[in-house]
């Protein structure tokens, strides 16, 4: 095994503390990109790749001869082909594809405290969330050789349902943007600023709650290798429903000073947790 020994830390001489090392040399890549570039995307740019690189060091550690880890990392790299696959279409990996919101957090702190958020939060502290909410898997690793039990199924059945109906809202959400577009480019009007129908009619996001619906039951596997119910690994998908809740936050108040109707939409629609009334305003 080699072990970068970027810094020392518990997990040196496991798999997962070489993932953990290659999370530092990236967050430091993506802080200096960003610096040189002045785009702030450069995360957005590696978080779907990520995950599937740490996925194989471990179960590739394993001489991927656990039926568990083989499984996890699959399914991992088929969340990353599908992020991939949607984010390259909106033109995310391009130059000038920086997420708009950026340009909005720039504004509203002004250029010194966005660069202190930038060296602390933007490139570090998203690609620690990211490095979090994979490692289950470092968890599924200690107990590899406990046998795939029924956590096991309902961890796969339920990932794999959350994975399709995140790929149907992105392809909702797609074809509303490109029509919308196609209505602006012909001068026609714009019934509908914002989609509300489809998956968009049980909750405001959609694709932010089977992305962390995959998530949450990625820790299940963790819990079928050890019987432990609670331990560290779980703090990657609360740290992950944290960012998303400060993300839609951000987005709907953009949303909410471009088209005033929004606020109808919040008032009647749940932002992740279809049918009910948590998160309505």
């Amino acid at each position: 095994m080699i072990d970068v020994n970027f810094i020392p830390h518990p997990l040196q001489g496991t798999p997962y503390g070489i993932a953990l090392d290659l999370a530092i040399i990236f967050a430091i890549a993506c802080w200096l990109l960003s610096v040189i570039t002045r785009e702030y995307s450069w995360v957005d740019r590696i978080w779907c790749i990520c995950p599937g690189i740490y996925c194989l060091i471990v179960a590739a550690d394993a001489d991927f001869s656990s039926t568990r880890l083989n499984i996890m990392t699959v399914l991992v790299l088929a969340w990353g082909a599908r992020l991939t696959f949607n984010y390259a279409r909106k033109g995310g990996f391009q130059a000038g594809g920086e997420d708009y919101r950026w340009k909005v957090i720039q504004e509203q702190l002004g250029p010194v405290k966005f660069q202190i958020l930038n060296f602390t939060f933007v490139a570090p502290g998203q690609l620690l969330v990211v490095w979090l909410f994979t490692s289950p898997i470092h968890q599924a690793w200690l107990g590899q050789e406990q046998p795939l039990n029924f956590l096991d199924v309902i961890a796969i059945t339920l990932f794999v349902i959350f994975f399709v109906i995140e790929a149907l809202t992105d392809a909702q959400m797609w074809a509303f943007q490109q029509e919308k577009k196609r209505k602006i480019n012909a001068g026609e009007t714009v019934s509908a600023p914002f989609i509300t129908d489809g998956f968009f009619k049980y909750c405001r996001h959609p694709s932010y709650t089977c992305e962390m619906g995959m998530w949450y039951v990625f820790y299940l596997f963790a819990i079928a290798a050890t019987d432990q119910w609670i331990h560290w690994t779980g703090l990657g998908f609360i740290a992950l429903t944290l960012v998303f809740f400060g993300s839609t936050r951000l987005s709907e108040t953009i949303s909410l000073s471009r088209y005033p109707s929004y606020r109808d939409y919040q008032a009647s629609t749940p932002r992740f947790i279809p049918f009910t009334r948590f998160g309505s305003i």
